[in-house]
């Protein structure tokens, strides 16, 4: 199966035998079964007993899938329908703020911000306002744009206990009514997209205004369900269904191509080599488009959350886990931190991101576009053959392995394929490192620890409540009660 995508490898400087014995490596860790049980319905989270069925919200050939007897497919194309009658129903209303963190932010956040350049908004009066920060200075920002008797809240959480996004919520549902929105039409105003509808109706929503999703979609990969509602907001639903399309197209591909083509392999294959060769710690990914700004910062959580763990499948500590993901669109990265890429002692591999067709239609635009991909293929080329010069700090060693991938232009469809190149990628990695990439036990911790400060900040006069925290945090706590004390002494 073809992909829409083209990958060029032709500087990681890995040889036919290595990449040979590569391949030989994913033989032998089952990694066609395991790809093969993904989009069948194993249980591939082993630790949560779960399926991780993400491909199966993009299987626009609406095939059946069953998990547990159950044809899901029946489940996804209700929660289509239900998106297609809320593109009508909206579409008079200004403003939409969306309201989540990690997976059920970054995804849309980064598609409709990647869209917005290029793509015809179906709705042009409407504004998609993302809200995830408990920073309030987020949440004023937006109230000072949005018009509140046209606007509209989608809270979305997978548990509907997400403590930022509720209180983001409570924070937007209080400013709607001090701004004179009555508490008589606020169930008409919120939505939820969450797993867990009875939270989400012990909070107040009603039941047809909460579009489900479900314990087999992690979070990360949760754009491609109802979380993805924004994107089918302001673009429309055929463009959202495009979305969903590309996505399909590269499952298709990563399921059914052989291993030397199959493109989320090869590119999980090379940096695994290099973590192994080279001791590589870090990954750049730049993409030469603008609008692809939010591009590494969505593939941060979604690589970064998914591999970086300390145990494997046999709980026993690992050599390998996910690389740090950085990066920013060319050419900016170019007069930031590529000094690091050419002349670091540290090898880092780097994933260059290019758009074969220009990206405006200003009158300059070829112009622009040819200048933009001058730059990224010197770049490439710079960084494997490198520079000699009698002056050591004028010289670039070379040997900087680095990846090609090319779109054909940047709207829903290749959008879609890029992003399921690298959750497939992701996947391909976990197996390499025998690592489950789809739970994310390390993130709790924090969560708990914060639940007794955040006490005791509410209740400074209660020293009872300090007393069970870190001797440093007690510390930090007395310093900062002591300081606003004394700025609220002042004249």
């Amino acid at each position: 199966m073809k992909s829409p995508l083209i990958l060029d490898q032709q500087f990681q400087n890995i040889s036919l035998q290595k990449w040979q014995s590569l391949f030989e490596l994913a033989k032998s860790l089952e990694l066609e079964k395991k790809r093969s049980e993904l989009f069948h319905a194993k249980k591939m989270n082993v630790r949560e007993d779960r399926a991780v069925l993400h491909t199966a919200l993009r299987n626009i050939k609406q095939s059946p899938i069953f998990l547990d007897n159950q044809n899901i497919t029946l489940e996804i194309t209700k929660v289509w329908e239900q998106i297609k009658v809320l593109c009508q129903a909206l579409e008079e209303v200004t403003d939409i703020i969306h309201i989540g963190i990690g997976g059920s932010d970054l995804g849309p956040r980064m598609v409709c911000d990647t869209l917005h350049h290029n793509t015809p908004s179906a709705h042009p009066k409407l504004k998609v306002h993302f809200l995830s920060n408990i920073d309030s200075a987020e949440a004023a920002a937006i109230f000072r744009q949005v018009k509140p008797h046209n606007t509209r809240i989608i809270v979305v959480s997978k548990t509907f206990a997400t403590s930022e996004t509720l209180q983001n919520t409570k924070s937007v549902i209080a400013w709607l009514i001090s701004q004179g929105v009555q508490r008589s039409d606020l169930n008409e105003r919120i939505y939820a997209v969450t797993a867990n509808t009875k939270a989400a109706i012990d909070f107040g929503i009603s039941t047809d205004h909460i579009l489900p999703f479900w314990d087999w979609v992690g979070g990360r990969f949760s754009v491609w369900s109802a979380v993805g509602l924004p994107i089918a907001l302001q673009f429309g639903f055929e463009t959202y269904h495009s979305f969903l399309a590309g996505a399909n197209a590269l499952d298709e591909h990563f399921l059914q191509a052989p291993l030397p083509e199959n493109q989320p392999l090869l590119l999980a294959l090379a940096l695994f080599a290099h973590q192994q060769q080279s001791h590589t710690t870090s990954q750049a990914v730049i993409p030469y488009a603008q609008a692809l700004n939010l591009f590494p910062s969505w593939l941060q959580q979604l690589e970064m959350e998914s591999n970086g763990k300390t145990c494997g499948n046999d709980d026993q500590p690992v050599s390998l886990s996910s690389v740090v993901i950085f990066g920013v669109p060319g050419t900016n990265a170019q007069h930031s931190f590529f000094q690091m890429l050419h002349q670091s002692p540290e090898i880092i591999p780097i994933d260059l991101i290019a758009i074969q067709e220009p990206m405006s239609n200003l009158p300059q635009a070829l112009q622009h576009h040819q200048q933009l991909l001058a730059n990224c293929l010197a770049q490439s080329e710079a960084f494997s053959t490198g520079y000699q010069a009698d002056d050591p700090n004028k010289a670039s060693t070379g040997n900087r392995p680095n990846n090609l991938i090319w779109l054909k232009k940047l709207d829903a469809f290749h959008l879609g394929a890029l992003m399921a190149l690298y959750e497939h990628r992701t996947f391909c990695l976990g197996i390499l490192y025998d690592i489950n990439s789809f739970d994310q036990p390390g993130v709790e911790l924090g969560k708990i620890l914060a639940k007794p400060i955040q006490l005791a900040l509410e209740n400074p006069q209660e020293p009872s409540l300090q007393s069970t925290l870190h001797p440093v945090t007690q510390a930090r706590l007395h310093w900062l009660y002591q300081a606003n004390t004394n700025k609220n002494s002042l004249p």
